[in-house]
């Protein structure tokens, strides 16, 4: 059978928290009942990405406004011999704030539920293919440059997770050897992203918890439980940025999930002022999500970042941060620096919201530099200098740091620091 005979469909996985939205297949559906699945179809028009959105609508009653492309994985084929049909599958990954849907007649049980499920579960053909054609991946953790690190640091957990449940489940796996492979992927996902304290304390913090022996049914387990818990320390930091900035005219630079959600659930809503922040401009991107959401938003150049902290009566600067060292000293992206600065000067708080997974046990930020053409894409032999992080230290950040245990001095900055050294023990 050629690839011409094939018929193509989509495979959908709506991931929300960390977990994706499985069905149970009706007993009245023509093709694999009463096996698990996730949205799928047939493409329509030669459209695989319409015909994805389409499906998720008839199936779960959401809107394109409802879900953000994820990823979109490269297509396969699949034979299914029992019925002769050559499928070429075109899958996707969606990303969705809500788990309020509504199936239709072609699903009898629904579930969100750990990827890894579909590892121990009666499935349509090839589903974990599709997964793994969608799922985080170290390589896409590092070439990420648009992301911030609390939601790295989830992405990061995602691929240690599901690497555990293909130990798991692996008849060929033993013991010392999955444990190889576990410490194989941690080593790996630390040295992703170095200068973020996040994803190296929450994979820390699983692996510690899976000692001594790091099986990886366990280890499983806890890496799914850490999505859950990072998720919630994420939220509470929110929630205190929240009631810090409510009412108020605000600058921001950069993406941070925490900090975009802090501006999104303050009530009443704040005034936002977002630099673009280059190299990237990710602020862009942060000003369009906020503006969507009702708030009133200005979008700034980053070297006018001074002049509107001089002019625009802004009330405070709250930033997220890639890492706070245990001086206090806030890591980010590059900008934060003399936004504080200007913001000093101007007598404006600074506020660094974050979770206190990325207080980092060193005394300096690692670094990264962003491709020299962000910067100078000429014909001429010149120098680029393009970091992407600077450090703000300590006594500019004069709000103080707001996470999850609430607003901490640097002394309790120092403490957790301490914490977070005894993680590091099953290194």
């Amino acid at each position: 059978m050629s690839e011409s005979d094939s018929t193509p469909v989509v495979t959908v996985f709506l991931r929300n928290r960390g977990e994706v939205l499985l069905f149970r297949r009706s007993d009245d559906v023509d093709s694999y009942p009463g096996q698990w699945g996730a949205v799928a179809g047939h493409v329509e028009n030669d459209d695989p990405r319409a015909s994805a959105l389409a499906e998720i609508e008839e199936e779960t009653g959401l809107h394109e406004h409802d879900v953000t492309l994820a990823q979109e994985g490269s297509p396969f084929t699949v034979d299914d011999e029992d019925r002769g049909t050559r499928w070429r599958v075109h899958p996707f990954l969606f990303d969705t704030d809500t788990r309020s849907i509504e199936t239709n007649w072609e699903t009898t049980e629904a579930e969100w539920a750990s990827p890894t499920a579909l590892l121990r579960r009666d499935t349509v053909p090839d589903l974990w293919t599709s997964y793994r054609r969608v799922a985080p991946s170290i390589i896409g953790i590092t070439d990420d440059t648009t992301h911030g690190s609390a939601h790295l640091s989830i992405r990061a957990l995602e691929v240690l997770r599901d690497r555990a449940g293909m130990l798991a489940t692996s008849d060929a796996a033993t013991i010392e050897d999955a444990r190889s492979r576990l410490v194989s992927t941690a080593h790996r996902l630390l040295e992703a992203r170095p200068s973020m304290a996040a994803l190296a304390n929450r994979i820390h913090r699983v692996m510690h918890a899976s000692r001594p022996e790091l099986p990886p049914e366990t280890t499983e387990i806890n890496a799914h439980e850490a999505i859950q818990d990072a998720l919630a320390a994420d939220d509470e930091a929110a929630e205190q940025a929240a009631r810090q900035v409510s009412g108020a005219h605000v600058l921001t630079l950069s993406r941070s999930g925490t900090v975009l959600s802090a501006l999104r659930r303050a009530d009443p809503s704040p005034t936002v002022t977002v630099a673009v922040s280059e190299p990237s401009g990710e602020g862009i991107g942060v000003a369009e999500r906020l503006l969507d959401a009702g708030l009133d938003v200005t979008l700034i150049p980053d070297a006018a970042v001074a002049r509107r902290l001089d002019e625009a009566s802004i009330d405070a600067v709250l930033v997220g941060a890639d890492t706070v060292l245990p001086s206090g000293a806030v890591a980010n992206k590059v900008g934060t620096y003399g936004a504080a600065l200007a913001a000093h000067r101007a007598d404006v708080p600074v506020y660094a919201a974050c979770a206190v997974d990325k207080i980092t046990v060193d005394d300096e930020a690692s670094d990264e530099s962003a491709p020299a053409r962000t910067v100078y894409d000429g014909p001429k032999d010149l120098e680029v200098w393009a970091p992407r992080f600077d450090t703000t230290p300590a006594d500019l950040v004069t709000g103080g740091l707001l996470t999850e245990r609430g607003q901490l001095t640097t002394d309790e900055v120092t403490a957790v620091a301490e914490e977070l050294t005894e993680l590091r023990a099953w290194m």
